[in-house]
C-alpha cells in the first residue's frame, strides 16, 4: 500500500514538473491534452501494483 501512495505522489510532482517545464510556450489545447494523458496514464502502473497485491495475498493463504 505504501508503495502504490509513493509512487502517484512521485508520479503527479514529476508529471507536473514536465508539464510546467516544457509546455510553458505551448497552447491551451496542447496543455490539456498532456495533462489529460498524464493524468490517466497511472492508472496502468498503479492497476499493476494492486494485481500484485492482491496476488501475494492469495499466495500466504
Amino acid at each position: 500500500m505504501v508503495v502504490l501512495v509513493v509512487f502517484v505522489v512521485v508520479y503527479a510532482l514529476t508529471a507536473m514538473v514536465i508539464g510546467d517545464m516544457t509546455l510553458q510556450q505551448s497552447s491551451n489545447l496542447t496543455r490539456f491534452i498532456y495533462f489529460a494523458i498524464a493524468g490517466l496514464v497511472w492508472v496502468i502502473p498503479a492497476g499493476a501494483i494492486i494485481w500484485w497485491m492482491e496476488r501475494g495475498g492469495k499466495q500466504r493463504g
